[in-house]
C-alpha cells in the first residue's frame, strides 16, 4: 500500500481540528502517517526538550533511541540546519546512529510552530533502501505545517 498524501492530510486535518496539545498531535500524526504506506517501518517524533537536545515522543513501530543531541545522526542534522533530510542509504550517512538495525533509508523533517521555531522532528525510517521521494518529504512538509505551524504559538502547548 501507497500513502494517499491528499486522504492522509484530510484525515490527519480532520483528527488534529482544535486539538492545541502538542504531544496529542504527535500521537495522532505517527499513527496515521505510520499506517498510510508499507514503506514506513518506523514513525514517529522526537521533541526538543533542551537547547540541542531531542528526546523521544509520540511514534509506531519499535524501541527508538531515547535521546538524540543535535550533533548526531540525521534527526540531529534535521534538528541543527532546520531543513528536510532524505537519506537513501542510511550506512552512507556519516553520524547515522542505528536505533533499528534494520533501517535501511530515513526521512526527517523539522517540526516548526507558529514563530518558527523547531519543536520537534518527524523520523520516518524504513527497512528498504532509497524509500522516500521529494514528494514524499514536499506532501509531509504540508501536513506538518498546517498542524504545526499555523497554530497560535500561545495555543500550542508543547510539553
Amino acid at each position: 500500500m501507497t500513502v494517499d498524501y491528499g486522504t492522509l492530510a484530510k484525515t490527519i486535518l480532520s483528527l488534529a481540528e482544535g486539538e492545541t496539545d502538542a504531544v496529542a498531535l504527535m500521537a495522532t500524526l505517527a499513527c496515521e502517517i505510520h499506517h498510510a504506506d508499507d514503506r514506513f517501518d518506523w514513525t514517529g517524533f522526537y521533541r526538543v526538550t533542551a537547547p540541542g537536545m531531542l528526546k523521544i515522543g509520540p511514534y509506531q513501530g519499535g524501541h527508538g533511541c531515547l535521546s538524540i543531541p543535535f550533533t548526531r545522526g540525521v534527526c540531529g542534522a534535521a534538528a541543527r540546519s532546520r531543513t528536510v533530510q532524505l537519506v537513501d542509504d542510511v550506512e552512507a550517512f556519516e553520524g547515522h546512529i542505528a536505533c533499528a538495525s534494520s533501517t535501511r533509508s530515513e526521512l526527517v523533517l523539522p517540526v516548526f510552530n507558529a514563530v518558527g521555531d523547531v519543536i520537534a522532528v518527524l523520523d520516518i525510517d524504513s527497512d528498504k533502501p532509497a524509500a522516500f521521494t521529494q514528494d514524499d518529504a514536499n506532501a509531509l512538509e504540508a501536513i506538518l505545517f498546517e498542524v504545526f505551524a499555523k497554530q497560535d504559538s500561545a495555543e500550542l502547548a508543547a510539553t
